[in-house]
């Protein structure tokens, strides 16, 4: 069996996706999931370019080798968009090797280690009272687990304070640039205790509640609040201090016994050596999209699971279902699952991406269709053209640009 065919398609049916189809010459084809959020067409360049001239003629069965190739053979190692092409290749090869078996990808990782993914949706709201009706909104649709993000007095613009998933109208002009939010970390410091507790008060102590500080502070400040937040009993605190500097979440180690999530924008398990060395976080949070594929993703939680720390996929709304499906097949086959993040796609999304997976009472399953079990619509994805988007951009009170 040899490669004869790989081509990147792009499609925004809401927003983005960059997909890469891969085809042998016994007619099989896999898919996998490029997308880079606000860079999407230099990982779309990244393949057309460099990486799909190197698979023609080669066989689809020697994943671990292609990898290597692709990580090692380009001298210039890691970074998001290299990452983000790798995994494309990864995750397509696998999809492919898992249809010709004729079985879901998940019986080739080991078989399931359970019978569901459990899942957290999110929760936002301008203010309190807003976000108390969509928490009650996710425990409507199923959820078990909710992420909750208010808006700050004081602010007007926050992340996880959104209306919807799609592409912003006003980034349909061309000319758009990154939408500006404000940030005053004072204020978020002193509001978000009594968001916990205006929750806490209206659901009880049950319901699993998981918060993202976005990577907005600093080690000091992140214990200070993991230190004030303890009393109500979070599932996580996400991404509390930009943690290329691993060293840092030594201090919130020392401070707080709040469970700690790290690695939504990490790459390679170098990002995450001194974290897990020292047991200075309970989950990984890589997207499969994101951190080369299925392949070293696997790797990663084997690692991890060596400190007692569990897996947690990245899974927000601008991983294709492409990414989701690989995400869940891993999930459900590893031992040190955590949770799985779920957004849920447009009904646009799932018509151009047709999934065998489902969503059920707050848990995911792969379903049982070979190999990934997504099938990509490519004429319904063509009336679809990308469209230029960016991700926010953050200033302090002053105008100082900080982290988003």
């Amino acid at each position: 069996m040899k490669i004869v065919d790989a081509r990147v398609i792009v499609t925004s049916p809401g927003r983005n996706f960059v997909t890469l189809k891969i085809t042998t010459d016994d007619g099989v084809t896999g898919l996998g999931d490029a997308t880079l959020n606000g860079r999407e067409l230099a990982v779309v360049s990244y393949l057309r370019d460099h990486v799909v001239p190197l698979l023609i003629g080669t066989d689809p069965h020697r994943i671990e080798d292609t990898w290597q190739t692709l990580y090692r053979g380009a001298y210039w190692r890691r970074g998001p968009v290299t990452m983000a092409a790798i995994a494309a290749v990864d995750t397509a090869l696998w999809d492919i090797k898992a249809k010709v078996c004729g079985l879901p990808l998940y019986q080739l990782l080991g078989g399931a280690s359970r019978d569901r993914v459990r899942t957290y949706g999110h929760a936002n709201g301008r203010d309190i009272p807003e976000l108390l009706d969509s928490v009650r909104a996710r425990l409507a649709e199923g959820y078990k687990s909710v992420r909750v993000q208010t808006g700050v007095p004081g602010l007007q613009t926050v992340y996880g304070v959104h209306a919807g998933t799609a592409i912003d109208a006003a980034q349909l002009d061309q000319r758009a640039l990154p939408v500006v939010e404000d940030w005053d970390t004072g204020a978020y410091l002193r509001h978000l205790p009594r968001v916990l507790e205006a929750v806490r008060s209206e659901f009880g102590p049950d319901l699993p509640l998981l918060h993202d500080a976005h990577h907005r502070l600093t080690p000091q400040q992140a214990a200070r609040l993991g230190k004030e937040i303890e009393r109500y009993d979070l599932f996580w605190l996400e991404d509390c201090t930009p943690a290329e500097d691993q060293r840092g979440l030594r201090l919130v180690r020392q401070h707080t016994t709040v469970p700690l999530a790290i690695g939504e924008v990490f790459n390679t398990v170098f990002d995450y050596q001194t974290l897990i060395d020292e047991q200075l976080i309970d989950y990984v949070r890589s997207a499969v999209t994101h951190f080369g594929g299925v392949t070293p993703m696997r790797k990663l939680f084997d690692y991890a699971a060596q400190r007692q720390i569990k897996s947690a996929i990245h899974g927000p709304e601008d991983i294709s279902p492409v990414g989701m499906a690989a995400a869940i097949h891993l999930d459900l086959a590893v031992h040190n699952f955590g949770i799985q993040e779920y957004s849920g796609h447009t009904a646009l999304t799932n018509e151009v991406f047709r999934h065998a997976y489902t969503f059920d009472d707050g848990h995911l399953h792969p379903g049982e269709a070979p190999g990934l079990g997504v099938e990509l619509d490519e004429e319904l994805a063509a009336g679809h053209p990308y469209v230029p988007a960016y991700l926010p951009v953050n200033r302090l009170q002053d105008g100082t640009l900080h982290d988003w």
